[in-house]
């Protein structure tokens, strides 16, 4: 069951699943458009990754950058070698290198003493099992989350999407929102139950409908 009281990510944009349709595009660098699509899609995700891995806000955009630059040159690959696994996987490995080498970057920027006891750890510094991981699935359902949400607030009733908003997103008290929208409690308490369904299965539809 998933827990639709976590907060999504403010002014996120709509996560859009990754399909080969997308991808098949990415292997021409001058289209701009699909470019564009995957960097709106995706930025948000790779930079508070990397924030949260403990890099600065300058490394962290280095990350972005360089993890763009990364699946351009490689895309072709990916889609040739299905034993690369998902695209989700995929790219959360780019990303793990990526904030490696701004890890060594740093090391480099250190003190003598300090970048010696640094040197040679590679992309180690970063391993697969690291707080890194957690991060990255952590923000992955909160870019998941947010665009159930959208999609879930373009098919109910205005009225309905602002009590699920004041009630789970915002966590406003019932009796509070009662008063504010004139409804009853049970009203409050169907709305909510309702939405919340329709966030789940959407929830449930976009993981399908990943690599």
């Amino acid at each position: 069951m998933y827990n639709v009281q976590m907060t999504p990510p403010k002014n996120a944009p709509d996560f859009i699943p990754t399909r080969y349709s997308l991808l098949s595009r990415l292997h021409d660098w001058d289209d701009q458009d699909s470019w564009r699509q995957f960097f709106d899609t995706y930025w948000q995700l790779i930079y508070q990754t990397a924030l949260k891995s403990g890099l600065t806000e300058a490394e962290a955009q280095d990350v972005v950058q360089e993890t763009v630059i990364g699946v351009a040159k490689d895309i072709e690959k990916f889609k040739r070698d299905r034993e690369l696994g998902s695209f989700k996987g995929w790219l959360r490995n780019i990303v793990r290198w990526r904030v490696a080498d701004q890890l060594r970057a740093r090391g480099r920027r250190m003190e003598a003493a300090e970048a010696a006891q640094l040197d040679g750890a590679g992309a180690e510094m970063v391993p697969a099992e690291s707080p890194l991981e957690e991060v990255w699935e952590r923000e992955w359902q909160q870019n998941l989350l947010a665009a159930a949400i959208s999609r879930a607030k373009g098919e109910v009733r205005e009225e309905h999407f602002q009590i699920f908003d004041l009630v789970v997103l915002q966590e406003a008290p019932v009796d509070e929102v009662t008063k504010r929208l004139g409804v009853s409690r049970a009203r409050v308490y169907l709305v909510k139950h309702r939405v919340s369904k329709l966030i789940q299965k959407h929830m449930r539809e976009l993981e399908k409908s990943m690599l």
